[in-house]
């Protein structure tokens, strides 16, 4: 583990650095943002920090990096309905030079959502959570290739390069994590539950870095996680997880009737803690450290804002400590869930 503290403290300055420059990143949008209005504005006047924070947590058609349009990426629009079919454009269309928002063709955008005649489109756009989603996934494929390669290019010997990273992570979860909790049937289970926690630690971790979206700070991709959580769990659950729910043993029959209904909730809890869970931990944590950004615009003060971002530098350090924690929760809830559905009381 002392190889994998030291790398891992060669990483955080890394994080330090893109933290500066996000800083860099926020200011120069907001000024464009605001060079944009203050014709008809003052500057104190014209910034909105709720508007602007939740710019950066909400999903989107357009992914900002910096100011103007050289620093925005334009995402396609994939939008289907029953007047036109589908129909694809880029969503550089919904923006003049200036970068207001216009109608186009017919469609306009509202709030992110894409209406057509004042109709509600279906919606199957990449947007920016979407494209941060291919990119982790990416990354994953990429990481664990390698990682794979190396066990085959050193067996048998001490692990080595990007292995070597790993490799703790991976024992961790599965001595800590998996078999403790799932038992001696753990390996059926063991690659979803690392995929899991390797794609929420990859996904808290990349929302951390400046002009990233919030991936695992969007309720539908916690929920999408959850959902197959809750769905692995029930269709792996034996006679005995069933028989506890429908006909719990030990139990006076006037109590079942009571008992049976709470059982029934509780299988559709679980799936809505993780869900609620990740979702909350995750955005808060965004939404606090852009409210100390935004402090330095609200104020127009130097000394407000060197303080608050010391303040956020701060706080970001222990994002980074949430990433892995979030992961780790949701993993071990999850082997907890999968443990009583399986548990084997035969074998016990």
């Amino acid at each position: 583990m002392s190889l994998f503290s030291s790398k891992f403290s060669k990483i955080v300055p890394f994080f330090i650095a893109l933290f500066f420059a996000g800083i860099l990143a926020f200011g120069q949008e907001h000024e464009q943002a605001v060079a944009t209005d203050s014709a008809a504005k003052n500057e104190a006047e014209s910034f909105n920090a709720s508007e602007v924070i939740l710019h950066h947590v909400l999903d989107d058609h357009v992914w900002h990096f910096w100011d103007g349009h050289h620093g925005t990426l334009f995402l396609p629009v994939i939008v289907y309905s029953s007047e036109r079919g589908l129909e694809t454009f880029s969503s550089r269309n919904f923006y003049d030079e200036h970068h207001n928002i216009v109608a186009y063709n017919g469609y306009t955008l509202e709030h992110g959502h894409i209406y057509l005649n004042g109709a509600r489109v279906f919606d199957v756009s990449i947007t920016k959570n979407v494209a941060m989603l291919f990119i982790t996934a990416a990354l994953l494929m990429v990481v664990f290739l390698a990682v794979a390669r190396g066990y085959k290019k050193n067996a048998g010997k001490a692990p080595t390069g990007i292995q070597s990273f790993f490799e703790p992570i991976i024992v961790f979860i599965r001595d800590e994590i998996v078999k403790p909790n799932i038992g001696h049937h753990y390996e059926k289970y063991f690659p979803y539950l690392l995929t899991l926690f390797f794609f929420i630690l990859f996904g808290n971790l990349l929302g951390l870095v400046p002009g990233s979206a919030n991936l695992t700070g969007n309720i539908a991709v916690t929920l999408t996680l959850a959902v197959l959580t809750f769905i692995l769990t029930n269709v792996s659950g034996n006679k005995a997880y069933w028989g506890h729910i429908f006909w719990t043993p030990g139990v006076p029959l006037p109590l079942r009737i009571i008992i049976l209904p709470v059982e029934l909730i509780g299988i559709f809890t679980k799936p809505i803690s993780l869900t609620v869970r990740l979702f909350v931990a995750i955005t808060a944590g965004h939404i606090v450290l852009l409210s100390l950004i935004c402090l330095a615009f609200i104020f127009h003060s130097v000394v407000v804002g060197g303080v608050s971002s010391l303040i956020v530098l701060f706080i970001n350090l222990i994002e980074l400590l949430v990433a892995g924690i979030q992961a780790y929760v949701f993993t071990l809830f999850t082997s907890l869930y999968i443990g009583q559905a399986t548990a084997d009381h035969d074998h016990h």
